[in-house]
């Protein structure tokens, strides 16, 4: 008998539950609707804004677990049952819902729009995320979008419910893609939808994607944005599973990451920089270029590095051209730094060294 949280038909009157929702009393999500479709204000969560779906990647139930990939057929073929409604009627049953409580409109709206939710939920879906569980979040948020719905707007259910709908998914993916969660403020938020697509641009362009940069660019800290690399690269450490030792010792590569650098990496680290900034000295005594001297000194190894278009301004040049001089010093700098350290890589944790631009 499939699992009845996620199958079975819905009687009158009965809504879509979850797990989730009886563990805990949910806030009020607030998400931004486009105008015509904003029937409250948008005061504390606005992860439309920052978000949205991935229309060029194509679903598939192969990225599903089997577990999963069986609940949600039987789930879909439950939700294909349900007819859909047309404006007029879908008017009348909200009026009947906001005059009398009646609650077959109101079982009637949430059947209706039932496809809405899973087909948001397929194109937000990511695994280590049951497809499941997205589906039966934004089933609450469709249940709060059919409540709210005021059919004197102008506006159809599923475009105003979409909005609602996208806030529960978004704020649920942010909640559970670790154990320990990724992002609890606006900043996390805006971080955590954004950095990834940001830093791709970045590369795209050719340009290093170092944090002084992200942060720029995103509007947000730069210590934000060292956090928050930090927490996506590092990896999930399960605590109930066994040891991998055969004697029943825990094997060591388990352990909690500090978030704090080994001693030895620091010191390597140190005395790299400290390399580096001599041989960066040398090289500048050897420029002859004025505008050269003062792009390395005011920019690449500065701890507040002027803007490009302030080196234009300063040498009477078009921002293009100040660009075109430091593209040149940088890889005259880099040819210099190879032939004394043939493994040498560009430090990305130098102060000024990929400056705003």
């Amino acid at each position: 008998m499939p699992n009845s949280r996620a199958t079975g038909h819905l009687p009158e009157g009965a809504t879509p539950r979850t797990p989730a929702a009886s563990r805990r009393q949910r806030s009020q999500i607030d998400p931004d609707p486009p105008r015509g479709a904003c029937m409250l204000s948008a005061r504390h969560f606005r992860p439309a804004r920052l978000a949205r779906s991935p229309k060029s990647r194509r679903f598939s139930l192969e990225a599903l677990t089997p577990g999963d990939r069986a609940l949600f057929e039987t789930w879909l073929a439950e939700v294909r049952r349900h007819p859909l409604l047309s404006r007029e009627e879908e008017a009348a049953l909200a009026r009947q819902l906001r005059e009398c409580g009646d609650p077959k409109a109101r079982a009637r709206l949430v059947a209706s729009n039932l496809r809405l939710v899973v087909k948001l939920a397929r194109e937000h879906h990511r695994p280590p995320l049951l497809l499941m569980d997205l589906i039966q979040e934004g089933n609450l948020g469709l249940l709060l979008a059919v409540e709210r719905f005021e059919p004197e707007r102008g506006v159809r259910l599923c475009t105003y419910a979409a909005w609602w709908i996208r806030a529960y998914l978004l704020r649920f993916i942010i909640e559970n893609w670790r154990v320990v969660k990724l992002g609890t403020t606006d900043v996390q938020r805006k971080l955590f939808f954004r950095m990834r697509e940001e830093e791709g641009r970045l590369l795209a362009s050719g340009q290093e994607a170092t944090p002084r940069l992200l942060a720029s660019r995103l509007g947000v800290p730069e210590e934000e944005v060292v956090e928050m690399d930090q927490r996506l690269r590092q990896d999930e450490v399960r605590l109930d599973v066994p040891p991998d030792d055969e004697r029943g010792r825990p094997f060591q590569a388990r352990a909690l990451h500090s978030g704090t650098p080994a001693v030895d990496e620091e010191l390597g680290q140190r005395e790299l920089t400290r390399w580096f900034l001599e041989k960066a000295h040398k090289f500048a005594r050897g420029l002859h270029d004025e505008r050269e001297r003062y792009i390395l000194e005011h920019r690449l190894l500065a701890e507040e590095p002027e803007t490009l278009q302030t080196i234009g301004k300063h040498f009477q040049v078009s921002r293009e051209r100040a660009r075109q001089v430091e593209a040149g010093l940088i890889a005259s700098m880099r040819e210099y730094l190879l032939k004394r350290m043939p493994d040498f890589t560009w430090l990305d944790e130098e102060p000024g060294l990929h400056a705003p631009a």
